[in-house]
Formats: structure tokens, sequence, C-alpha cells
């Protein structure tokens, strides 16, 4: 085809998907709905004007339209991994990991559904109608293909009529998810048929996973690389927009065409991997402009495709007969009823299971209704026409149904989805959200007013006429607050929810302001933009203890944190646990300061709108919020005090580079400095941020040299026997509340504190231990079961010895062992609560056989006590575990002296509050129960508050 001609086609294409953009706006309608309806009639009036006789003027460019000079394989080729890339550079990952079961299930299990039900549907139905060469087969390829969902249309509603974000991600996670398990169905499916490959079905179904699995090895390790190089362009944001640009194309054709997996499951993969660790790699800014970027790039290929896809409509369901309806009608009914399963059928029982949050059936039924096909559907069908294996006339009885059902979703579901959600009444506000729309209007009316008067004073306006313009905006800030404080349906635990939720909001808006003047990583603000959506979600959907929960949650060691810990004690690999408390040390910081920062916030607008009681019960809960949180830095700070002055330094000198930089903006602005002087004092501030953002490395200080140098136990032992004695020892690192030693175990180990506090909790009393004291020695001496539960009271670092090592040690070192079995025995008598009870001798006779008139050991190691002793004295190890507590151990704060937790389950425990106040259930407005103290005075919700 001639080059210019195809050129112009282009540009014409382009102005169509411009003015149709506002016209579907106006209607009412998706934009898909109205590209597919114009996509169509474009397509008939080509074919009508390169078949009519009565002219030919036009037939060069119908031929166009016709007969594209795009194949599926180019569509698929040019534009799929674009749409991939860009949705999954768009989504928030970490909060689609919450609903990953829900996820998962809409989009690969629904597919499988949707294929089987539809094949099995269709295919008795084939026989009766006499389709020659239709087989079970060819009808699951139909399944395959029109079970991808296009649901934009959808989440766009969702969006205008302010549905769950939550509902939004799940929806679109699908959408994500099946195009990929789908397109692998149809492969395999494809393959099969057409002889290329001859298997069973789990043969098949073997070849699903490896092509799936494959898919996410190769995006994840493509997606590394090019985060890897993106520092190499930290000032070219172009170069950086262009290399993202490369990945999702490379990823594509090297699976595709290299590596046989799914190329649809490597580009999702890395489009992920690259959204979770790019933002760390690039400025704000450029990542702002990569965004920006690929939303219009994604915005011309999606347009694209659909219309392209859409002008091949005529052609494909030229010659439809009434059993072509009857076969659609079945494929219609065959579909609904799949996703009906697994939305009303499956979705509950993962919601039993706790695998995911039960969703609305309000929403279900939405997300029933909203099940599209698209470009995608499409695409494939223009495939299967292509495809030279299979027979004319099993490609034409795919081709039109999956054709026909693309057009009965678009036109049936897409045009009535909106009257859907309206019968349904998901497009008016509850009473919750009524009250949370007009408080942010009182809110944001009164900041409005106080700006325009500060602008009025600045530029001299006459009071007169500021008057007018305040007192208008009072009043409308006034009517807000009065219908705010008019719902009636409202409860005290309702307000005080309203109040948490425009925390959660502003807390959102600080991260990005913080992240926008670049005192916040971007290795963390993904992080924290997660949790304060998660933060807000909870408080709307549980009041005061959804916040309370998620703003607990990452005071907790999580799953990686554990992680790291396992690879440090078995592999002796300390670099991801420095990394990962590195990562604590700067979120802590950082999570003080936006705490702190809410708590202005609070006073300053909440307060005045709320009321003093309301803002009082908030004010608890983030002063509480706030002490925990200064513990947990604390307890860090005190292990590593000097990398945590390093921290807070480094904040400063990014806070100090971001004033120059503005400073130097708006001295340039104001025309005091020009360009040429500007960029020149830019270069300066560009490498002080550089300096500025190289996060200090942090040592964990488990070099077992120096932690059996330190000893007490060892510091004063030669050189060559200090030496020995390394040989034998292993680091280790653990976080307060962490279980050390259950009771009734086996005594596998013996553990020398380098640095901490431990507390042994026994039955009737605990002690505490610390810097150059052992435990857990008793139990290999005595071979007996361990007889309390030992837990870290802080951060320690530790080295232990398995028993075999202990026992060698032990009769290596005659010294060592007389001190061991000297503190034994002061242990065992400090743990005597009976003072008639005879003392035995806490060893074996193996490690006391120059001595014959040892005795046999108890089983028994008991944990250390205090015990009641002859008048006017004390026992020495008291005094040696009170100095350890108080001057020689940093990890003893004043939080750790305190009764110690109830023994947890992991070291999650320990950022929990030890003690809680009584509690009673008492029920909100919603019917959710909530725990407080009796609800008829402030002092009760304060304390419920307090509470969690």
């Amino acid at each position: 085809m001639d080059t210019p001609l195809i050129t112009g086609v282009f540009a014409l294409l382009l102005i169509t998907i411009s003015v149709l953009q506002p016209i579907a706006r106006r209607l009412g309608l998706a934009p898909s709905v109205l590209l597919a309806m114009v996509g169509t009639l474009i397509g008939i009036l080509a074919t009508y004007l390169l078949y009519t006789s009565h002219t030919d003027a036009l037939n060069e460019i119908a031929a166009v339209f016709v007969d594209p000079p795009l194949n599926s394989e180019m569509i698929l080729y040019i534009f799929l991994p674009i749409l991939l890339f860009q949705t999954a550079l768009t989504l928030d990952v970490r909060r689609m990991f919450e609903d990953i079961g829900p996820i998962l299930v809409m989009a690969i299990v629904a597919v499988f559904v949707a294929t089987a039900f539809i094949g099995f549907a269709l295919y008795p139905l084939t026989s009766l109608a006499n389709i020659a060469g239709v087989s079970l087969l060819a009808c699951l390829l139909l399944g395959a293909i029109v079970a991808t969902t296009d649901p934009v249309a959808v989440v766009a509603i969702f969006r205008d009529i302010g549905a769950p974000p939550r509902l939004g991600r799940i929806v679109e996670g699908e959408s994500l998810l099946n195009d990929a398990a789908a397109i692998v169905i149809f492969v395999i499916i494809l393959d099969i048929l057409t002889g290329s490959q001859s298997m069973s079905a789990s043969e098949a179904f073997i070849a699903f996973v490896r092509s799936f699995i494959g898919g996410i090895v190769v995006g994840t390790v493509l997606a590394r690389i090019a985060v890897a190089l993106l520092p190499l362009m930290r000032d070219l944001p172009l170069a950086q927009v262009t290399l993202s640009l490369a990945l999702p194309y490379g990823t594509y054709v090297l699976s595709d065409q290299f590596a046989d997996v799914s190329a649809v499951v490597a580009v999702v993969c890395a489009g992920t991997v690259f959204n979770l660790y790019g933002p760390a790699r690039i400025q704000p800014a450029n990542w702002r402009f990569l965004h920006s970027v690929w939303e219009q790039i994604a915005f011309w290929a999606a347009s694209l495709i659909f219309l392209l896809s859409a002008i091949l409509i005529p052609r494909f369901v030229e010659g439809f007969t009434p059993i072509d309806i009857l076969l659609l009608v079945v494929v219609v009914l065959a579909a609904f009823a799949a996703r009906a399963v697994v939305i009303f059928g499956l979705l509950p029982v993962l919601s039993k299971l706790r695998a995911g949050q039960s969703v609305n059936n309000r929403y279900k039924t939405v997300m029933l209704w909203g099940g599209m096909r698209g470009a995608v559907t499409l695409t494939l069908a223009l495939s299967v026409s292509e495809h030279t294996g299979l027979g004319e006339d099993v490609s034409t009885f795919i081709t039109k149904l999956a054709t026909g059902f693309v057009l009965f979703t678009l036109l049936v579901y897409g045009t009535s989805l909106k009257p859907l959600i309206r019968l349904l009444g998901l497009n008016r506000l509850n009473a919750l959200d009524e009250a949370v729309r007009t408080q942010f209007l009182a809110l944001s009316l009164s900041d409005v007013r106080q700006e325009i008067e500060d602008a009025a004073e600045s530029y001299h306006i006459e009071p007169r006429v500021t008057k007018k313009v305040l007192q208008d905006y009072e009043e409308r800030a006034a009517a807000a607050a009065a219908e705010t404080n008019k719902l009636e349906e409202l409860s005290d635990w309702d307000r005080v929810r309203i109040g948490l939720i425009a925390l959660a909001d502003r807390e959102q808006q600080l991260v990005l302001q913080h992240f926008h003047e670049k005192t916040i990583s971007g290795r963390s603000v993904s992080r924290f933009l997660t949790l304060t959506g998660r933060v807000g979600d909870l408080t709307r959907s549980d009041g005061r203890s959804g916040y309370n929960k998620a703003v607990r949650k990452p005071l907790k060691f999580g799953f990686g944190f554990r992680i790291a810990q396992m690879l440090q004690r078995r592999l002796r690999i300390a670099r991801p646990l420095a990394n990962r408390l590195a990562d604590r040390f700067e979120f802590l910081l950082v999570y003080r300061i936006l705490a702190d920062e809410l708590i202005d916030f609070n006073n300053l607008h909440i307060r005045p709108l709320l009321g003093e009681r309301v803002a009082d019960i908030l004010q608890d809960t983030l002063a509480i919020r706030q002490d925990e949180t200064m513990q947990a830095i604390d307890a860090l700070r005190l292990q590593y005090p000097d990398y945590a002055d390093a921290l807070e330094d480094q904040f400063l000198r990014k806070a100090g580079v971001r004033l120059e930089e503005t400073a130097f903006d708006n001295a340039r602005d104001q025309m005091l400095i020009g360009t040429e002087l500007h960029r020149n004092l830019l270069r300066d501030v560009e490498r002080s941020r550089r300096s500025s953002h190289t996060r200090p490395k942090l040592d964990l200080g488990l070099k077992t040299r120096e932690l059996v140098s330190a000893h007490p136990l060892f510091a004063d032992l030669p050189r060559k026997r200090q030496k020995a004695i390394r040989r034998m020892m292993r680091p280790q690192f653990v976080t307060p509340g962490e279980k050390l030693i259950r009771k009734g175990d086996r005594g596998d180990a013996a553990y020398f504190i380098a640095s901490g506090a431990v507390e042994v909790q026994a039955p009737t009393h605990n002690v505490r231990l610390g810097r150059g004291d052992v435990f857990g020695e008793i139990a290999l001496m005595t071979g007996g079961r361990r007889s309390a539960d030992v837990f870290a009271l802080g951060y320690c670092q530790l080295l232990y010895l398995k028993a075999h090592d202990f026992k060698a040690l032990m009769e290596q070192h005659p010294d060592l062992r007389d001190h061991v079995v000297s503190l034994a025995q002061e242990r065992q008598l400090m743990n005597i609560d009976e003072p008639e009870h005879d003392v035995e001798d806490p060893v074996f006779p193996v490690f006391t056989k120059d001595d014959p008139d040892t005795e046999p050991a108890n089983d028994e190691e008991t944990p250390a006590t205090e015990q009641p002793e002859p008048a006017g004295s004390e026992p020495e190890h008291a005094d040696k575990v009170n100095a350890a507590s108080s001057d020689t151990d940093p990890e003893l704060t004043e939080s750790s002296k305190t009764a110690a937790p109830e023994p947890a389950n992991d070291a999650t425990a320990a950022e929990e509050p030890a003690i809680e106040p009584s509690e009673e259930k008492i029920t909100d407005a919603e019917g959710r129960s909530e725990t407080s103290e009796p609800e008829t005075s402030d002092q009760a919700i304060k304390k419920e508050t307090a509470s969690g």
C-alpha cells in the first residue's frame, strides 16, 4: 500500500479517537463502547465503498480499512506489550498483594471455569447443528478467547461513584492477569488443535504452569536489569522513559521467540517489578514524567487497537445465520453462569477462609454485569481467522461467535451498567460518606478563606471588598459544618471515624509532600503510600480499631525480616538483615515525623470542626501511636546509636538541599539571578543531593572476633584460647520479644549474651540477664529439658554454642568450665522457691570428672530469680544482673524494666502493648462491635481509643 495513504489514514484514526472522548463523556458512555460503535460503522462504510458500483473514487482509502496492513501478530506485538506494561506500572502492587486471593481467583480460576463452561455448553449444539470439523477443543478454544475481560469502563464508573479503591484493585488485577492466563490457555489449545503438539490433560496443565512460572522468571530478571541501569540516567528523564519503553518490547520478544514462556506473563511481571523498584532509582519529578508519558502512550495504544479491531467486526460477522444466533445465546449464558459461579460461589469461600475480605453483594452484581470483552478478544479472534492450520469452518465458527460476544457485552453490558448502578443505589452516598464529604468541604473552605484573607492583605485590597468575599466563604464553611453536625444518625464513634479518615488522607498528602521535597527516599515512599492506603481502607471499614490495627502493623517484624534473620543464623549471610534493619530505622524516623505533623493537623484543622471531645480522642490515638513508634526507635537507637545519628543527620541534609533548591528557584523566578547562574547553582545542589541520598551502611556488629573478645567470660583469656573458642561460636541477632528457649524442649545450645538483655520466664517468677551472662547451659549439663521460656527484651547480639561444641569447650578449658559451673550453681540457688529444698550439683560428671565429690545433677534447668538471702547479704549474681540491666547493657530501656509481656507466637509480639485496659463490647451505628468502656462518658471513648 501507498505509505502516504497509510499515514493519512493513521492521522484520521487519531483525530477520530480524540473527538470521540468528549462525545463519550457527554453521552455518559465508556469510551471503549463508543469506539466499538464507531469502528464498526467505519468497517461497514469502508466495505460498502469498496464493493459498491456507484463510485470507485474512495476505493483506495476503503481498502486500507477493509484489509488493514496489520495482521493479528503485528497488532499483538505492537500494542499488547504497551497495554500490559502500563497497567502494571500504574497499579498499587503492594496493596494488590493484600487481595491476591480474590484477584487470582478472578484472573486464573475464572478463566478456567469460563473456558470449560463455554466449551462444554457449545459442543453438544455443534453436533445438532451439523457444523463440520468443530470438535470439543475448538469449543474450548472459543471459551479461552472470550474469557478475557476488559473492565476499563467498569473501573472508570467505580471511580465516578466513589467505590472502595479495593474493588477497583480487584477488577484491575483481574484484567491484568486474566489476559495472561487466557492467552496461555489459548496458545496451548491452539497448538493441540492444529497438531503442533500432542499432549494429555495433565501434560497441558504442566505446560501451563511451566509457561506461567517461566514468564515470571524472565520478566523479573529483565526488569531488575532495567532498574539497575536507571541510576546511570539519573539526570536524563528522556533516556529513562526510552529504557522503560524498550523493556516490555524486549521482554515480549525474548519470552515468545527464544525462552518459550508466556510473553504476556513476562511483560506483566516486568511492569510489576519496575513499578516496585523503579521509584527508588528515579528522582520524583522524573518518575512523574515517566508516568505521564506512559499514560499518553497507553491511551494511543488502547484506542487504536480497539478501533482497528472494531473495524474488522463487519468482516467477522458476515453471513451470520439463525443457528449462529442460538450459539451466541449459549455463549452469553455460559459465560454469565461461569462468572456468577466464581463471584457468588468462590469469593465468599475465600472470605470464610480469611484469604480475602468479603465483597458486598451489590458490588458483586456490578462485577458480574461488568464482565465486558474488548480488544484482546477481537485480536485473538483475528489470529484464528488468519491461522492456516485451522479449517475454514472452525475459524469461521470461532471468529463469528467471539466477535458477536464482544459486541453483545459492549452494547448490552456497557450501556446498561450505569442504570444498574443507579438501580442498586451505589451512586448515592451513605450518611457517613456524606459527612466525610461535608467535613472536607468545610476544611477546604476554611483554608481557602484564610488564604484569600492573606492575599488581600498582601496586595492591599480594600477591607470592604475583602469582607464580602470572606463572608461568602464563611457562610459556605459554616453551612458545611452545620450539615455535618446535623446528621443525627452519626454516633460518637462515627464522628471519631470521620476524624481518623481525615488523618489518614492527610498522611498520604504528607508522604507525597515529603517525597516531592526529597526528604523521603524512593525506597520508602511506595511503602508509605501503601501503608496510608491501608490505613484509610481499614478506617472506613472498621473505624477506630481498623486505624489502630493498620498503624501498628508496620511496627511489627514481617515475614521478610524473619527470612533475613534466618539467612543470618543458618547461612551466616548478614547483609539482608542489615538492609532490613536500616530500612526499619529510616521508616521509623519518618513515621515519627508524620505522627508529629498529624498532631499539628488535628489541633489546627480537625479540632475547630469536630469539637474538643473528638479531637482529644484523636490526640490520644496519635499520642499512643507516637509512643509506640518512639519505643521502637529507642530500642534500635540503644543498639546502634551512631547509625541513628547518621540517619537524622542525613534527613536534615536532605531538607537543607531542598531548601537550597527552593531558594535558587525563587531567585530565578524573581529575576534576581540569570538562567546560567541558576543552572550552575543547581549543579552544586545536585552534588549535595547525591551525597545526602547515599544511605550509610549499618554494621550489625556480628563479627565473632569482636564479640568473643568483648565478652566478660572470654575477655581475659589468651588470644590462642579466644581463637579456639571463636571456631566453635556462632553469632546470632535477635529481635525484641523473640522466644529464644521454649519450656519443655530438649537443650540443644547454650547462649552467651554479648549485648542486650533477656528475660527468663518461670511459672512463679522472672529474672533478667544481661551482657556477660549465659543461659541455656544447665539443660546441656544435666541432659534434661528446658524448664523455662526465655525472651529477648530488646535487640540482642548473642554467641551460641551447640551442645557438642559446648561439651568440648568445657572439657578443653577447665577454668572456663569451673566458671560456668559456678554460674550454674548460683543460678540454681536463685531458682529455688523453697528454702528447705536440697541443692544438687547441676553438672554432669563428664564436666566435673576431676571433682570426685560431685553429686548427680538435677535434670531441670530452672531460670534465675530473686531468692531470699540471709539478712545483710545479696547474691553475687543478682548484682551482676542489675549491673547488666542498667549500666553495661544499653538495651535495657525503661520499657523493658516493666513486667514482660505474655509469651508470643513470633517476634512480632514485642511491638504490641504489654498491658491493655479492661474493655467491654459496644456496637457502632453500622452494627459492628467495637471494644470500649461504657460509652456514656468521654473518658470511656478515650480509654477505648488507647486500647485500640
